[in-house]
């Protein structure tokens, strides 16, 4: 496809696919305090438990980028 290895297309498909993931579930950490008249302590409760798997997978990407594998 166009000159673009099978390993290219998939570690761009991981890495743009997995962040617009991301984003959509910050969208809905976002809806879900909104919905739920969470106030700003509940809102920030949610975005911790919620995006704590979130930061972890990030910080995977970034320490692996950091040390070049």
């Amino acid at each position: 496809m166009d000159g673009f290895t099978e390993e290219q297309i998939a570690q761009w498909g991981l890495t743009f696919g997995v962040g617009g993931f991301i984003l959509y579930m910050v969208f809905i950490i976002v809806q879900l305090a909104r919905e739920s008249k969470a106030g700003k302590f509940g809102t920030f409760v949610l975005f911790l438990v919620l995006g704590f798997g979130m930061l972890g997978y990030v910080a995977k990407q970034v320490i692996a980028w950091l040390l070049n594998i």
